[in-house]
């Protein structure tokens, strides 16, 4: 019989349907999260803006508008959908041809699949978040430029004046962005902090694919039978969880190689040791926890909402209508 893991007549088109819609709904909802993760990771223990995520959500509505929170949402809805595509394409790809002699899947070749995937999505993966991040951390640099120039206004005075309100930059956009990375840097100025990128998801997949497989099948009432779908979704999410915390110190170096722009007296970084060297000495281990429960927050309902969609299987039945013969 067919099992699991043999790829079924239109297994692929149906998962990357399901996996853009999932991608979609996913960033829509938790953006604004992965927004203040970034400004969080990325503010340095001189200049410290925002003391927790509800204080940086709070403070980025009050300057920035609602919209605010959405700033690099465009360039993450756009490459949402190709990004978890390749990776569940690949996972499924590598799981199905470990798995050829017929056998189950042991851990480990479950965590050689999720290591195949985390490898494939990079490609992806680190372009979008080269730009997302310069696109959401723009707002807290022009903030902390706006606090320095009205503190300096008042020290210059030595009193209280009304003071002229500093000009604000233009905010930069994805295509801005992705155009001046070009001319700048080339095609390696988007790949910049890749290596940080695979540490980062290569661990992530190696943890989470399997982990999720695991705990689903808890829940699965007989073999051979699917788990309920709120067990597919706690075990999308505490998977996710798990696997986000595990990654963080990562994260936070990737996002501090991935910002171009530093906020005033901020270390710069010249690689991965070097980063991680300085947030050492300067910040204490704690700093590569930064961020962490925004990220757990972001990952968590990311991979919930991914494991529902496929369980409701949307896309089979939009592929199930499209091929239905017309009467």
């Amino acid at each position: 019989g067919a099992g699991p893991d043999t790829p079924s007549a239109h297994s692929l088109p149906a998962k990357l349907i399901n996996g853009g819609i999932a991608g979609l709904i996913g960033v829509t909802c938790v953006f604004p999260i992965d927004l203040a993760k970034t400004r969080l990771q990325n503010q340095q223990n001189g200049q410290r803006m925002y003391t927790s995520m509800s204080d940086c959500l709070i403070k980025t509505i009050r300057s920035e508008g609602y919209f605010g929170m959405y700033r690099g949402a465009a360039v993450n809805l756009t490459l949402v959908t190709p990004e978890k595509a390749i990776k569940l394409a690949a996972n499924d790809f590598f799981r199905y041809h470990l798995s050829k002699d017929g056998q189950k899947l042991t851990l480990f070749k479950e965590m050689l699949a999720g290591c195949g995937a985390g490898t494939c999505q990079v490609i992806v993966t680190t372009p979008m978040e080269m730009l997302k991040i310069q696109l959401q951390d723009a707002g807290r640099i022009a903030a902390q430029k706006k606090i320095l120039a009205a503190q300096a206004q008042l020290s210059a005075q030595g009193r209280a004046q009304p003071s002229v309100e500093a000009p604000a930059a233009p905010r930069p956009t994805a295509t801005q962005l992705t155009r001046d990375l070009l001319r700048s840097r080339g095609i390696a100025g988007l790949y910049k902090g890749l290596g940080a990128t695979l540490l980062r998801d290569v661990p992530f997949s190696i943890v989470y694919f399997p982990l999720f497989a695991n705990l689903n099948q808890l829940g699965q009432p007989a073999s051979g039978e699917k788990s309920p779908f709120y067990v597919s979704f706690l075990a999308g999410c505490v998977a996710g969880c798990a696997a986000a915390v595990a990654v963080n110190p990562c994260d936070v170096v990737k996002t501090r190689l991935q910002s171009l722009q530093r906020g005033v007296n901020e270390d710069t970084y010249s690689g991965f040791l070097d980063c991680t060297r300085k947030i050492l000495r300067h910040e204490g281990p704690s700093a590569f926890l930064k961020g962490a429960y925004c990220r757990a927050l972001v990952i968590a309902p990311l991979f919930g909402i991914a494991q529902v969609v496929y369980f409701l299987g949307i896309a089979e039945t939009l592929l199930g209508l499209l091929q239905r013969p017309q009467p």
